[in-house]
C-alpha cells in the first residue's frame, strides 16, 4: 500500500504524554504517547527485520504480498497476513511504524497485550479480505482488475483498525490533520474513511484495504470485542491510580493535576 496517506497520522494529542503533565509547559502538543509497549515493540520488529529481508530478496514480494489471483487460483492464504510485514520502501514503514506507536501503545495500555494482538490481528486479515472481495466483484473495471493481479502490501489497513479504536475510545482526542488542523479523533477518522472511499477508483493506493480495516475494526468494536475483561481490567486500574493520586494530595498538602489525563 502505498505511501501517500502518511502526513495525516502525523498528530500530537496534547494529553499522550500524560506522565509529563504536572510540569510547566507553554507547548499545545506533544510528540507519541509515551514508552513503547511489547505488542507494540516486536510488530515494529517484526516490520524493520521483514523490510531487510525484502531489501536482499526483493522477489519475496511476490510470494508475501497479496495478490488475488495467487490466493484464488493456487490457494496462497498465508499472504493474506503476510502482506501486513512487506513494505515498498524507507517511508512506507516509517509512518506506518510510526502510527502503530502513536495509536498502539495506548490501546495496548488499555486493552493488555493479548487482546491488542487479536485486535490488530482482526483488523489486517479483515483488509486483507476486503481487497481481496473486492478483486473478485463482477464489474467490468480497470481497477478491479488491477487489483486481483498486483500486490498488496504494508501495515496501513491494520493500521486504519487501530485508528478507528482509537477514535471509538477517545472521540474527541485532538489529532492534527495535514499538521495543520485539530480535528477530534471521531471527525478524523470520518474524514480519512471518506478520502479513502472517494479516491479508491484513481489511487495507487490499496483504499479498499484502507476502508476494510476501518469498517472491520468499527465492527469488531460494536459487537462488543473489546472484552469485559479488559474493560474490568482498565476500570480497576483508573481506580487504582485515582487512589494514589488522593494520597498523594494529603502528603503533598495540595491537589495536583498530574492525573487530570488519564482516561
Amino acid at each position: 500500500m502505498g505511501a501517500t496517506w502518511y502526513d495525516s497520522f502525523f498528530c500530537s494529542p496534547e494529553d499522550s504524554m500524560s506522565r509529563y503533565a504536572h510540569r510547566p509547559s507553554t507547548l499545545q502538543y506533544s510528540f507519541g504517547p509515551g514508552p513503547i509497549t511489547p505488542a507494540v515493540k516486536w510488530l515494529i520488529i517484526a516490520n524493520v527485520v521483514m523490510f531487510a529481508v525484502r531489501l536482499a530478496y526483493s522477489p519475496i514480494t511476490t510470494y508475501l504480498g497479496l495478490v488475488p489471483q495467487l490466493v484464488v487460483e493456487h490457494q496462497w492464504i498465508w499472504q493474506l497476513v503476510t502482506y501486513l510485514f512487506i513494505h515498498d520502501g524507507p517511508l512506507h514503514i516509517l509512518f506506518n511504524m510510526l502510527g502503530i506507536w502513536m495509536f498502539g501503545v495506548e490501546l495496548e495500555h488499555r486493552w493488555g497485550t493479548k487482546q491488542f494482538l487479536r485486535y490488530y490481528a482482526i483488523t489486517g486479515v479483515g483488509a486483507g479480505l476486503t481487497v481481496l472481495l473486492v478483486s473478485l466483484l463482477p464489474l467490468d473495471s480497470a481497477w478491479i482488475a488491477a487489483t486481483y493481479r498486483h500486490s498488496t502490501i504494508g501495515a496501513s489497513g491494520a493500521l486504519y483498525g487501530l485508528l478507528v479504536a482509537f477514535a471509538f475510545y477517545y472521540p474527541d482526542r485532538p489529532l492534527l490533520m495535514f499538521f495543520l488542523f485539530p480535528v477530534p479523533a471521531k471527525y478524523f477518522v470520518m474524514i480519512v474513511g471518506a478520502m479513502a472511499f472517494l479516491s479508491a477508483p484513481n489511487s495507487g493506493v490499496s483504499e479498499s484495504a484502507h476502508l476494510g480495516g476501518l469498517v472491520i475494526g468499527y465492527l469488531y468494536l460494536r459487537g462488543g470485542g473489546g472484552g469485559l475483561t479488559a474493560e474490568i481490567k482498565y476500570r480497576y486500574l483508573k481506580w487504582k491510580m485515582n487512589r494514589l493520586r488522593r494520597k498523594f494530595d494529603v502528603y503533598s498538602g495540595g491537589r495536583s493535576d498530574w492525573d487530570r489525563h488519564v482516561h
